[in-house]
């Protein structure tokens, strides 16, 4: 693959739908150049984007690829993203390392949810947008329908290049002066046409429309060049968002000449290569062999092995410039959404924003002795997937994996096995419930133990009760009843026992101690046997204060279209949910605030996203402990004592 400079580049992402067709636009677009000599299906698992033999298993993509197609002298990066909702990650990332996207539509599905999110995507990026219709030789395609289906949902941006009119009077619209002469009746010159085109595609004030059917590969070479003729160019972009050494804000432009930075946006692990990073270069030109500099990890790498990707198909590089996208072999300290940049000029460009988890599971090993190969295994697998989490939950002892579905954390399932040799799999999530006392007591805790030596003596009296804050102890003591040096270890004994309370034997919170009396013995007290009787009493006084159990209650944010506000607010009902309010988003839907117990809310994720559709999306944060309806706290303390008695 030869070198290309800026003006010769095109970086577009595929996103859209699954199973609209990304991938067998591909094949299609490397077979009319020549690439391949056959296309691949990936049913048959033989298409070149999709190369991983888990993604030929599954017969869908499921990691990001790079596919360069080479057209008239142009070099066109597509970046082939996942169409699955799971992978929104991958999607994210990839729309970082381009100048438009071009979102896939099935002629004969029409839009589907996949195609909304994919514009949702592309608006919150700032990404200029193409409509490639694909599948129009379907007999049950309707093209001019669906046509006038996108105009109507996303508005008269939407236009065909064949629609004069449309396409005049949206040219007119990027400019003042456009604008009057349009009305005037002026014709455009050729010259404001092209230019009031390219800024109108840029800023997304214009949304081109393609047609073509990737298997019988009709219009697919039209398709290329109007990306090469249509897609800013890299040097085109508007200037990046950056620190310097200083933390100061800098801008940065896509400049060959310019001082080298690059943006790892997506991370591989291969068995032989061993760790893949994908990286756009966004300025100055990068070289087999030089030293780079890692903004985050603060560490220098070297770049060894580089090369341009085409799918699993990789060619030697001994450079690549600013516009292009390149992949470096094992850097020891680099991950997804890193810099690389020269030391001696520091250029740190934001971080690639992944969304939040939303389904957790808890997963354990299933045979006993693997769980530093589980940790290690994840860990490894984080740097491909930035978008899932990892947690240990020390109170529950529970390893969690964070994600956004059931098919993204079932992939990461089955790739630990793969490539990592050990199995896991998922148990019931435990929560972190807390205990505390509505009522007050004062009870005495007396340690006494003689065994013909030295003895040990402790004697305390403490009024417990209930507290606004964690933890309070305070003491009333009077007339020397304790000595004050030993009033530290009663303090320590009681925090120390609320690590575990009576009822289920969850931590202890939101009471206050008083000790206000006891007694000692001059030659056999000691610090021990004060920590030892503030424990006895805390035992006895937390039992006679009315203890109850306390579970967490979270704030959930749900977004929905209309049409699904009445079942979403039932179901949250049916939760032991609370809705607090609701309010209307701009460009429609409702945004409902509610609260819920987060027992009821572990599957919370699938049932949104099977309710609506999934165009439901939601955040869930801690808000506070509440509580156990007496019944569920009955059923939560006998389950704590039945595991005690075996």
């Amino acid at each position: 693959m030869k070198g290309y400079t800026s003006d010769n580049i095109r970086n577009v992402a595929l996103v859209g739908h699954g199973g609209s067709g990304k991938t067998t636009y591909l094949e299609a677009a490397l077979l009319a150049t020549g690439i391949i000599n056959r296309l691949g299906k990936v049913e048959d698992g033989n298409t070149v984007s999709d190369w991983d033999k888990m993604e030929i298993k599954k017969g869908y993509s499921i990691n990001t690829s790079i596919i360069p197609v080479e057209f008239n002298n142009t070099k066109i990066n597509f970046v082939d993203t996942p169409g699955f909702f799971d992978f929104v990650g991958d999607v994210n990332a990839a729309l970082r390392a381009v100048e438009a996207a071009a979102i896939v539509v099935d002629a004969a599905a029409g839009i589907e949810v996949g195609t909304e999110k994919a514009w949702t995507s592309c608006k919150q990026f700032n990404v200029p947008k193409f409509f490639l219709i694909n599948k129009i030789e379907k007999e049950n395609a309707d093209t001019d329908k669906l046509i006038a289906d996108l105009k109507s949902q996303f508005g008269s941006a939407v236009v065909t290049m064949d629609d004069k009119e449309a396409l005049t009077e949206a040219i007119a619209e990027t400019d003042e002066d456009l604008m009057e002469k349009y009305f005037s009746g002026e014709e455009f010159t050729d010259e404001e046409f092209n230019k009031g085109l390219s800024a109108g595609i840029g800023e997304g004030d214009i949304v081109p429309v393609i047609t073509c059917s990737a298997l019988e590969g009709t219009g697919i070479k039209e398709s290329l060049q109007t990306f090469i003729d249509l897609v800013p160019k890299p040097t085109d972009h508007t200037p990046y968002a950056a620190k310097n050494d200083a933390d100061e804000d800098i801008e940065v432009t896509c400049d060959a000449n310019g001082s080298p930075a690059a943006l790892i946006f997506k991370t591989v692990a291969d068995q032989v290569l061993g760790k893949i990073s994908f990286a756009k270069i966004i300025s100055g030109t990068f070289k087999s062999g030089q030293e780079a500099y890692n903004v985050q990890s603060e560490k220098a790498e070297k770049l060894g092995t580089m090369f341009f990707l085409r799918g699993k198909n990789r060619e030697d590089a001994s450079e690549a410039s600013a516009g292009d996208v390149v992949a470096f072999a094992k850097l020891q300290n680099t991950r997804t959404g890193d810099t690389l940049c020269d030391k001696n000029n520091i250029i740190k460009l934001p971080p690639i924003e992944f969304p939040q988890p939303t389904l957790y599971i808890a997963v354990e090993p299933k045979s006993k002795g693997d769980e530093e190969k589980v940790g290690t295994g994840l860990n490894r697998l984080m740097e491909e997937d930035p978008s899932f989490v990892l947690e240990r939950n020390n109170e529950t002892h529970q390893t969690l994996l964070g994600g956004q579905g059931e098919m993204q954390l079932n992939i990461i399932k089955s790739k630990l096995k793969d490539k990592f040799g050990v199995d896991v799999e998922a148990v019931p999530r435990k929560i972190a419930y807390r205990e505390t006392i509505k009522g007050t007591s004062d009870v005495q805790g007396k340690h006494k133990k003689q065994s013909g030596g030295a003895g040990q003596y402790g004697d305390v009296w403490i009024k417990f009760a209930p507290s606004e804050e964690e933890f309070e102890f305070t003491e009333s003591l009077f007339g020397g009843a304790i000595p004050k040096n030993y009033v530290p270890a009663v303090e320590k004994g009681l925090k120390e026992s609320m690590e575990k309370g009576p009822l289920a034997g969850c931590k202890v919170v939101n009471i206050k101690a008083d000790l206000h009396d006891g007694s000692y013995h001059d030659v056999d007290s000691n610090e021990m046997a004060f920590k030892i009787a503030a424990s006895l009493a805390f035992k006895k006084g937390i039992q006679e204060a009315n203890p109850c159990l306390l579970e967490p209650v979270m704030k959930v944010e749900i977004t929905v279209p209309d049409e699904y506000m009445g079942d979403i607010m039932g179901d949250m009902n049916k939760r032991r949910g609370k809705i607090l309010g609701s309010e209307p988003l701009t460009g429609g839907g409702q945004k409902v605030i509610a609260e819920a117990p987060q027992a009821e809310l572990f599957d919370y994720a699938i049932t949104v996203r099977s309710m609506t559709q999934a165009r439901g999306i939601f955040t869930m944060v801690f808000e506070r402990y509440e509580p156990v309806p007496a019944h569920l706290a009955e059923k939560i303390i006998a389950a704590h004592k039945s595991e005690e008695d075996k």
